[in-house]
């Protein structure tokens, strides 16, 4: 008899692997019955022929599987074979039409090769049609050629086409594995041979790790190159029983392996650890054993055949791996990118440089202690070309490198007068040099003054050149603006800066309270064509902008009560973590004209279809996109004759001021301290003071970050058009990248990624299209940054991305204003009444107000805005289920016989109105009570018994 669920399974198999219509829900395409006595013990699918192939133990089956009606029973059989066939499989070389080669393997140790064509089948099948179904084919007439390569069975036998060669492995424990080219089987010469203990059961080959994985009775995975068979590369212990089946996940570099107690493990490839362990609960060990496993990439799924057809969907982990990431050991302090290199530059604050390349992640190479033991780095930059980096220490000494070698070339040997933290670098900003060979470096120091290093080419010390005066007593006087003096320069020396002094005027200068710190915090530089500019941030919150043109030194902003001290708020709040300006350059803003002007028929078919999410173009183009509708339903402005390359004479906006608070507010200003946007950037928590601030070069989108790990990008791309639009500056994304607190955020335009680093001692890579989580600079496999739909996140982060997401224009709906209802209660009353006055059986608690319900149903539900007020918090004797929630306490009757009763109201109005009648209803008798009742218009309702139980004597 025939095993008919193991001859479906394969079936199955090979039909969906091939239509890749794998879904929950699986269905018999087609079926045939084989009319044979032994078990099917292998198939496959011959990709030239379109039909299916498989072995029993004497005979090799050929099924046509497209054959409708009854010819779904037409298959061929070649026979007869010398040895027992035990698996087989077939060879897909692209050279080859019309002919398919099959590999067989035997319990005699052979490995066979079958050559079939089209005619061998087509013809004969056209001839016969229905009356010869199932033919007999002499297995005589077909090239075949054979060579004994195992002294024991052949258990599985694959050909890999990335080698361009066959494997099969034996429970041989000499001849194990063979790994040889389809052209050995036709000579003696020798074979590559792997031997390992009590052979091999079964084996894969994963194309990107270049290994082959072999499992057998042994327990053991074995990772083996396929060009040394002497030794494994690695090996995998854990299975407890005998490793039947193997297959790799390409993806996500997985090794799925099974064992014959049906216990599946997952492995990593890379890192070579074990991921996952499940098993299958159906039946006990030795009953329903699993045939077959195959694993489809398309749809993650992993499929097992048995009895029954199991699906396994492997999900994705949310977290990478159980491990924080670490690119270093300490809190990170500085991170640079080079885009010319397209390389990271990272500094922690063991004094550790490290140099990664961005597209795998792979380390390049790394500086100890670079200005001595235990001297902590706090400040780095990279020069305009991309081959030079400096670096700034917490002793106040700077240092030149080479990129590319990270070679030291010059350095600013420490002083002997100074003291300790007073020249603690905080940023360092590279120069524009007048003259070749000469490096001009502008630094902050942690007092708050900013200076110019020089350095020329014969020279290998640095040399402070250049300094700015301290304007604060000036502007804490009152005084908005400053006039400088500028002295003409030394011919010897060029500088982008002249040597300033500040015009001081009658002025009463305040003594320092030491409690308020007005030292300069961050700055920024500007330096293009009739621009020459530094802002800075200090920490009590002024910025101030120095104006080299014009020679002047202007306060921009100055919160209020920024120079007094409050012992109850915190003296930190008004302080400016970073600062930047947001500047377009000519070309830029050429760039974004031309392509927001250009029609939507014409962006569209040069451009095609996009989508904000998983898309790969870049974000300013995704902004363009949806501006385009606004511009083309203007008015096209004719172009210029006598300038035909109008579009060319856009001139560059004068830059806007971006600032980053402690007070978690990002506030952006014009030169003239007018503020254009005070935002309090949206994520799941409350205002968190940001710490950076980041944009791209053309000033298309804004990054920041905060102490609390979160990572917001807003697109400025229209806002910095005037009149700058308050509404048009949008926040677009928002993910929590860390636990803890953000140093450092970069936006690498031409990957489409977000680096951030953080005090947590980690660097890593984001999507920036959707804030999906890519890796970190250390880990052990490389990086991945083409956009997926897998959705990952670090172990430290269990916070999905916030995308905020606008309604078109033309789709947002009119402001509605409702008008409510007024409820006249003196009115319903008299109307409510006349509603029960009718009823013969007095009315049910309920109903007494189911003429009011019909008013509440005209309004809508009001929300209360107050919390209600309670007089007591977490009261232990009202027990634990809600004891976080205040206890309000109800007032009770002192007795529930003498409830209000409705209608009592009324009553002590028809007794005020009648004066002769006399108090002292408690001398009535109950006759005399219930004869007053009946006169009442409103029936009195005793609703003791609705609201209160009774209570036992």
């Amino acid at each position: 008899m025939l095993l008919l669920p193991r001859w479906m399974k394969t079936i199955w198999f090979s039909l969906f692997l091939e239509n890749s219509e794998l879904s929950f829900q699986m269905r018999v395409q087609t079926s045939t019955t084989v009319r044979d006595t032994s078990w099917i013990t292998g198939c496959d699918y011959l990709s030239q022929l379109k039909r299916i192939v498989a072995t029993t133990e004497r005979t090799i089956i050929v099924w046509d599987y497209k054959a409708q009606g009854s010819g779904q029973e037409n298959y061929f059989v070649i026979k007869p074979v010398d040895h027992c066939l035990l698996c087989v499989c077939v060879v897909s070389l692209p050279d080859q039409v019309c002919r398919d080669d099959i590999l067989l393997g035997d319990d005699g140790g052979f490995v066979n090769k079958f050559t079939v064509n089209s005619d061998d089948f087509g013809l004969k099948q056209a001839k016969a049609k229905k009356k010869l179904q199932n033919q007999v084919l002499d297995s005589k007439n077909f090239k075949s050629v054979k060579r004994k390569l195992h002294n024991d069975w052949v258990m599985k036998i694959r050909y890999i086409a990335a080698l361009s060669c066959f494997g099969s492995c034996s429970l041989d424990s000499v001849h194990s594995l063979v790994l040889e080219s389809l052209k050995r089987l036709e000579d003696n010469l020798p074979v590559r041979e792997f031997s390992m203990p009590r052979g091999a059961n079964t084996f894969c080959y994963c194309t990107k790790a270049n290994v082959i994985v072999t499992g057998g009775d042994d327990k053991v995975l074995r990772l083996w190159h396929p060009n040394i068979s002497t030794k494994p590369v690695g090996k995998l212990v854990g299975h407890m029983f005998s490793v039947t089946e193997i297959v790799t996940n390409e993806k996500d570099q997985h090794i799925i392996s099974l064992s014959s107690a049906k216990v599946f493990r997952v492995w990593d490839i890379q890192t070579l650890s074990l991921l996952q362990i499940f098993h299958d609960s159906q039946g006990g060990p030795g009953d329903m054993q699993i045939y077959s496993m195959v694993y489809d990439s398309n749809n993650g799924m992993l499929i097992t055949g048995s009895g029954f057809m199991d699906m396994y969907p492997l999900t994705r982990m949310v977290q990478d791996t159980k491990q924080i990431p670490h690119t270093h050991e300490r809190e990170i302090n500085v991170m640079l990118y080079n885009r010319y290199f397209h390389q990271v530059l990272t500094i922690c604050s063991e004094s550790i440089i490290k140099v990664w390349e961005i597209e795998t992640g792979l380390q390049i190479y790394q500086i100890l202690d670079p200005h001595g033991f235990s001297v902590e780095l706090t400040s780095a930059a990279i020069n305009e070309s991309g081959f030079l980096f400096a670096t700034g220490a917490y002793n106040g000494t700077i240092k030149i490198w080479d990129f590319g070698s990270g070679q030291e070339m010059k350095m600013l040997p420490e002083g002997k007068d100074w003291k300790e933290e007073e020249h603690w670098l905080r940023r360092l900003i590279f120069l524009k040099a007048q003259e070749k060979h000469q490096y001009l470096i502008l630094t902050l120091e942690h007092n708050g003054k900013i200076k110019m290093i020089q350095g020329k080419e014969d020279d290998m010390c640095l040399m402070v050149i250049w300094e700015l005066p301290n304007v604060m007593p000036m502007l804490q006087s009152g005084i908005h603006t400053v006039h400088l003096r500028t002295s003409p320069q030394n011919r010897s020396m060029t500088i982008p800066f002249p040597q300033v002094e500040l015009i001081e005027k009658n002025f009463s200068q305040r003594a320092n309270n030491p409690a308020i710190s007005m030292e300069v915090n961050c700055i920024d530089l500007l330096q293009v064509e009739g621009y020459n500019l530094i802002v800075a941030g200090t920490l009590n919150g002024v910025i101030i902008l120095w104006n080299f043109v014009n020679s002047t030194v202007k306060e921009v902003y100055r919160p209020e009560n920024c120079f007094k001290v409050d012992p109850d708020l915190d003296p930190k709040r008004f302080r400016i973590n970073d600062i930047l300006f947001l500047f377009r350059p000519p070309e830029c803003a050429r760039r974004s004209s031309q392509d927001s002007v250009c029609s939507s028929s014409q962006c569209d078919s040069s451009k095609g279809p996009q989508s904000s999410k998983g898309s790969k173009q870049s974000i300013h183009d995704t902004e363009v996109k949806r501006e385009q509708t606004d511009v083309t339903m203007g008015e096209q402005h004719p172009v210029d004759k006598k300038h035909p390359g109008g579009t060319n004479l856009i001139e560059a906006q004068p830059p806007i001021i971006v600032s980053a608070h402690e007070d978690g507010h990002l506030r952006l200003w014009t030169m003239e301290g007018k503020l254009l946007k005070d935002m309090l950037p949206f994520t799941k928590h409350s205002a968190i003071s940001l710490t950076s601030l980041y944009t791209d070069p053309c000033t298309r989108i804004l990054l920041t970050g905060n102490v609390e790990g979160h990572v917001i990008l807003c697109s400025i791309s229209s806002f910095l058009d005037p009149p700058h639009n308050e509404k048009k500056l949008k926040q677009r994304l928002a993910w929590r990248a860390h636990s803890l607190e953000i140093v450092q955020v970069i936006y690498v335009e031409d990957k489409q990624v977000v680096l951030t680093a953080s005090v947590d001692g980690s660097v890593r890579v984001w999507h920036a299209l959707n804030g999906h989580y890519c890796g970190y600079f250390g880990q052990r496999r490389m990086f991945e940054i083409s956009p997926t739909n897998d959705f990952i996140l670090p172990c430290d982060v269990n916070e999905y991305p916030i995308e905020i997401k606008e309604e078109n224009k033309f789709t947002e709906k009119t402001q509605k204003y409702e008008y409510p209802l007024v409820f006249d209660r003196q009115k319903w009353k008299k109307m409510s009444s006349m509603s029960l006055l009718f009823k013969r059986t007095p009315p049910k608690a309920f109903e007494v107000d189911h003429d009011f319900k019909f008013f509440k149903s005209l309004s809508s539900p009001k929300i209360r805005r107050r919390a209600l007020e309670g007089f007591l918090m977490e009261n232990r004797e009202a027990g634990i289920v809600f004891g976080s929630l205040p206890i309000y306490r109800v007032p009770s009757p002192t007795s529930l016989r003498f409830l209000p009763l409705i209608g009592s109201e009324a009553r002590r109005e028809s007794s005020d109105i009648n004066p002769g009648k006399k108090k002292g209803g408690h001398t009535h008798d109950k006759s005399q009570r219930k004869k007053s009742l009946k006169r009442n218009f409103v029936p009195q309702i005793n609703l003791a018994s609705s609201f209160f139980p009774a209570i036992n004597k």
